[in-house]
């Protein structure tokens, strides 16, 4: 692995920085691997467009701006609209597919859709949406421990959560290995 370009995009309120602290956590602190992480978002706290930009490198990073994702992870429309055309022409595309209608993709990108919102949903809290995505990344990317992730995940949260968010990452985590044994 060299430098990898990653890119989260979605609604304010939807826990999209989050999900870029815990990537980048796990893979800066628990996967002995170097991280950076930019957030963007609307004026508005909830509902407003917002991003995280996240480069993961086992090199020192010296420029810690996305130009080319070469992983995309989208969890609403407005966000896969806007970056999807950013993604790199080989990259990795992960959406939230009951919120996002995808259409037509460019050859050669690798997609995987998470049905992550439905899955918050059976556990009882949508909010955990953000937790089943760095579950799924961690499957079919391959580019972080699911340890780590899941220590970064532990050390991210608030006290008390614990059982909740660890099933929340596991149900990601397990469908999206599902997922690739099927491929």
């Amino acid at each position: 692995m060299s430098r990898k370009e990653i890119k989260i995009g979605g609604l304010g309120g939807q826990g999209v920085i989050l999900s870029g602290i815990i990537i980048g956590k796990a893979a800066s602190i628990y996967d002995n691997k170097h991280a950076a992480l930019i957030q963007a978002f609307g004026p508005e706290a909830r509902g407003s467009a917002c991003s995280a930009q996240l480069i993961v490198s086992e090199k020192m990073i010296d420029y810690p701006y996305v130009h080319k994702p070469d992983i995309l992870i989208t969890m609403s429309q407005d966000a896969f609209n806007k970056f999807e055309p950013e993604l790199s022409d080989t990259g990795t595309l992960i959406v939230e597919q009951d919120m996002i209608k995808v259409g037509e993709l460019r050859k050669g990108l690798k997609f995987y859709p998470a049905p992550a919102t439905r899955f918050a949903e059976e556990l009882g809290r949508r909010i955990v949406l953000n937790i089943v995505i760095p579950g799924f990344f961690t499957a079919v990317t391959g580019l972080i421990n699911s340890t780590a992730m899941e220590k970064a995940l532990l050390d991210s949260i608030p006290r008390g959560t614990e059982d909740l968010n660890l099933r929340a990452y596991k149900k990601g985590l397990e469908y999206g290995l599902s997922l690739m044994k099927q491929q």
